[in-house]
Parts: C-alpha cells; sequence; structure tokens
C-alpha cells in the first residue's frame, strides 16, 4: 500500500533517450520516429512485448514493478532517436508540452520513473534532461516520487538532481544491465511509496574521459564502479551510488565525470562521504585515463597478418566513426587501406550509405558495378570507388540476440552485403544510421563471422558484449581513424566544455564542495 492508501499505486512513465554530439548534424523528428517514438498505451503493450524497439530499461521498469505488485502505468511518451546532433528546439518543445499535458491529466500521480538517456541538447537548450525534470516536478509537486535512470554516458546537471528523489545510472559499458538499473529504480520508487525519504549527493569533475576509457570490464573507470557497488552492499543506508563517465561530444559546461549517491534516511552526511571518497579516488587515478590506439598503418599491417594466419583472427573498432556517439558511420579511411593492401578475410560494417545500398537493390543480388562511396562528401566522408559485385540484399530488420541488442528490434533499412573485386573485402551497407554491435547485424547477410580473418566494426565499445563469443579481449584493437566521435579529444575545436579539464588539460584541478572541508 502507498502512502495515499492506494493498493494499486498510479505510475506515469516517460522517457527521452538521445546522446547529443555538438559536432554532429542537429537531430529531427525524423530521427526518432525512424527509431522510436511511443506514446500512451502503446508503451504498456510493447514493454510487456516478447521484443520491441523501445530501450531495454522500459520493460524492465514493468517486469519489476508487475512483479511487486498491483500497480497503474500511466505511459506518456518514449522518444528515442540515434546519438545526433542536438535536437532541434521545436521539436524538443514538442515532446515537452505532450509530456506536460498528459502528465496534467493523469493527476493525482502516486510516483513517475523517467527513462531517459542522459546526455541530450537541443539547439536552444543545452539541459534537455534537467528541462524535463524540472517541468516533471513542477507539475506533480515535491510530495511525489520521482526516479530518474540514465546512461552511463550522461550530462548530469544540478538541476536534475534537485528535480528528482533517486537517480541510477547504468553500472556495465557495454550497456547490457539497463533492465536491472530499471529495476533498481522500481525497487527505490516502491520504497519511497511506502513512506521513505532519500537524500543525494552530487560532485562534478573537471575529467571527461574519451568514452574508450570507460570500460566496465577491467581498468580506471571500472574499479570506480565496483567501489561504488561495495559502498551500497557495505553500508544499508547507500540506496544508489552512481558514478557517471559523462559524454564529452556534447561539449557543454555540464560536460565530465560526477558521482551521485543517494541515502536512505535523509542521511545526507551519509550520501556526501560516501560521493567524496568516490570522487577522490577518481580524481587521484584521472592519469589511467589514457589510451593507446592503432594507427590505420598498423592495423593494415595486422589485418595482412591475420590474414595469412600469421596471427589469430582480430576485430578492429573503427571508433572514431562511431554511430553510437553521433559518428555518420561513413568514413573510409579504414575501408581504403584494407582494400588498398589487399587484406584477405575482412568484413567491415555497418557503413552508412543509403544511396550506394538503394543502387545495389535496384541492381540486384549477383550485379557487378562501381561502387561509389559517400558520393556527396563531408569533412570526414570522403568518396571512395571500387568495383564491386552485390553478395546480398535485406531490408535491414532482425532481432538481437547477444550482448545490448538482445531481444531488441533493430533496423538498418535496405541493407546490402558488397564484395570488392581484386580484394575480397566485403562490407555490409545500411541505409539507416545504426552501429554495429550485433552479431546478427552481419549474419542476416549471410556473414560467417567465425570465419572471417578481421572484422571491422563501425562501433565505439557495444561491439564487445555482442561479439566476444569470436573476439576475446587481446584480439580487440581500437583505431586511430579521423570522424566525429574521435578518441582523441585535441582533435575537436571545444567551445562550451568547462577548461581546464583533464585529459586536455595537464594542469586541471579540482576544488572539492565546500561541504567537504573536513571530511
Amino acid at each position: 500500500m502507498d502512502r495515499n492508501g492506494r493498493t494499486a499505486p498510479r505510475i506515469a512513465v516517460l522517457g527521452l533517450h538521445l546522446e547529443a554530439n555538438a559536432f554532429a548534424p542537429p537531430t529531427v523528428l525524423e530521427d526518432f520516429t525512424r527509431q522510436c517514438l511511443v506514446r500512451g498505451e502503446e508503451i504498456t503493450a510493447l514493454a510487456r512485448a516478447e521484443a520491441s524497439q523501445m530501450p531495454s530499461e522500459v520493460a524492465g521498469f514493468y517486469r519489476s514493478m508487475d512483479a511487486a505488485g498491483p500497480w497503474v502505468p500511466l505511459p506518456l511518451l518514449i522518444a528515442a532517436a540515434p546519438p545526433g546532433g542536438p535536437i532541434e528546439q521545436a521539436v524538443l518543445h514538442g515532446f515537452l508540452d505532450e509530456i506536460a499535458r498528459g502528465l496534467a491529466a493523469a493527476l493525482p500521480l502516486d510516483g513517475v520513473y523517467i527513462a531517459s538517456h542522459g546526455a541530450s541538447s537541443a539547439t536552444g537548450d543545452e539541459d534537455s534532461d534537467g528541462t524535463l525534470a524540472a517541468l516533471v516536478r513542477r507539475i506533480v509537486g515535491p510530495a511525489v516520487p520521482v526516479v530518474c535512470s540514465h546512461d552511463l554516458h550522461c550530462n548530469v546537471s544540478e538541476r536534475l538532481v534537485e528535480s528528482v528523489d533517486a537517480f541510477v545510472a547504468y553500472r556495465t559499458n557495454p550497456h547490457v544491465d539497463m533492465a536491472a538499473r530499471a529495476a533498481e529504480s522500481a525497487g527505490l520508487l516502491r520504497e519511497l511509496l511506502a513512506g521513505g525519504h532519500f537524500a543525494r549527493a552530487f560532485i562534478r569533475l573537471p575529467l571527461a574521459p574519451p568514452t574508450v576509457t570507460l570500460l566496465t570490464a577491467a581498468g580506471p573507470y571500472a574499479d570506480l564502479v565496483r567501489d561504488a557497488e561495495a559502498l551500497m552492499r557495505e553500508d544499508a543506508r547507500i540506496a544508489n551510488a552512481s558514478v557517471t563517465g559523462g559524454f564529452v561530444f556534447s561539449d557543454l559546461p555540464k560536460c565530465g565525470m560526477t558521482v551521485t549517491v543517494t541515502a536512505r534516511d535523509g542521511a545526507l552526511d551519509v550520501a556526501r562521504a560516501a560521493a567524496l571518497g568516490l570522487a577522490r579516488r577518481a580524481w587521484a587515478e584521472r592519469g589511467r585515463h589514457v589510451r593507446r590506439l592503432l594507427s590505420v598503418t598498423e592495423a593494415t599491417d595486422l589485418a595482412l597478418r591475420a590474414g595469412r594466419g600469421e596471427h589469430p583472427p582480430v576485430i578492429f573498432s573503427d571508433s572514431g566513426d562511431n554511430p553510437g556517439g553521433g559518428g555518420r558511420g561513413n568514413t573510409a579511411w579504414l575501408l581504403r587501406a584494407l582494400h588498398e593492401a589487399g587484406a584477405q578475410g575482412v568484413v567491415l560494417g555497418v557503413f552508412i550509405d543509403p544511396a550506394l545500398a538503394a543502387e545495389a537493390h535496384r541492381l540486384g543480388e549477383g550485379a557487378r558495378f562501381e561502387a561509389v562511396f559517400n558520393r556527396v562528401e563531408s569533412e570526414f566522408s570522403k568518396r571512395f570507388t571500387a568495383p564491386a559485385r552485390v553478395l546480398a540484399l535485406r531490408d535491414g530488420k532482425g532481432v538481437g540476440r547477444r550482448g545490448t541488442m538482445a531481444g531488441r528490434r533493430f533496423d538498418l533499412g535496405p541493407s546490402a552485403l558488397l564484395e570488392l573485386e581484386g580484394s575480397g573485402l566485403r562490407v555490409v551497407l545500411g541505409s539507416l544510421r545504426r552501429q554495429l554491435h550485433e552479431p546478427r547485424m552481419l549474419e542476416m547477410h549471410g556473414v560467417d563471422i567465425a570465419a572471417a580473418r578481421c572484422v571491422v566494426v563501425k562501433s565505439r565499445g557495444h561491439f564487445r558484449a555482442g561479439f566476444d563469443e569470436f573476439f576475446p579481449e587481446d584480439r580487440i584493437f581500437e583505431v586511430d581513424a579521423p570522424g566525429l566521435t574521435s578518441p582523441v579529444l585535441a582533435n575537436f575545436a571545444w567551445k562550451r566544455l568547462p577548461r581546464p579539464v583533464y585529459p586536455l588539460d595537464e594542469g586541471a584541478e579540482w576544488r572539492e564542495p565546500d561541504w567537504a572541508a573536513g571530511m
């Protein structure tokens, strides 16, 4: 029974998913409609379906709430787009207006769950996630519990933390714990409904690590996450401890690693002590957030050796062109180098080129033609041509089987598998911008991944959870090729990122919050 005496609490569900890369073209309404724009009761139906295109935490929240007892879901809007530029302001206004109307119509509410990515921004709003949380709080009032979950690649604002009762961030990268974090969010919401009271402590560090150092199997970030989990196990007063790595490509004043600790019984001193301990370790070990990448030349040499059987099969991350971080998925530096070198047994994907994919579909399977990649060039997306044969054509629709996409629908748009003549290099083409982090994106085109000598993925890190059955850690290599998501942060002309910040600025300093004096 909730604090209002109801046995079936009325819970609003909503979310905005976008990882905004300030260097990419703006995100428009069509980007949401092509990936996920779901409203009202359709959210409930999809959340309880076997598979859907919605973010995994929505289904995870429903499952946990259903298992815990009666509740009345009042779903409003789930909007998710591929990572790209800031949302066009009119689109954000439309979403916020729709959510505001839905919340007002749903009153009285007993609670709210916000399932957002946390790294969104808009062309006229640098803190769109904070704006959304503040809007929810303003409409439901101070007494209604609000719980928010975010991706660990989020940029957290003070306004957001102040607007919610509990904040929960992912703890795995690649992200395979979205449903678990949603279940955690549901548990905290049930706690609040039963009369619980939380306090939160928040710290931001002048530390903006490249995303390739934010893995959670091992490394500096993994150690921080393990410390946070230990705090939660060892002290029952700590309801949640979230260390977020941030998303530096948003280029915003709120970028940077953050620590948010939620403590039970209003124990602010407990929350602050835990947050300060995590932040101090993160800052003391900031030098670990440096990672060496292979050059394109080194990667090509390694691929040649693998193709000749002199090295075990390898997988390359074209991390500078990751559609999962706002990259366009169409840079050709690695493609050209591997083809011209004649590397054998290479598969590359997903290369995003709607015009080329359409031409392949028009010509049909078996056709030979001069493939022109990037016939319309841009800063990083340079033209590349090669004689090619169409091996397979697909509609691009599938359901993931492993890792971050397990059980989730994906859509590459009209897709094709090309073989470049002269090298035999195979390229999976897509029409919709998606990162390659799910084996079925290759397998649906007839690619036997286990037989490949070198696989190149347009993905920064999520591919690790999908392809680990083929490539152990010692055969995974990140390549330093140009693009909108290059891990080499010095490559970018930063405008809004607070400086100095480590590792861009070696001399960056952190001043502990005033309340930390004597702790």
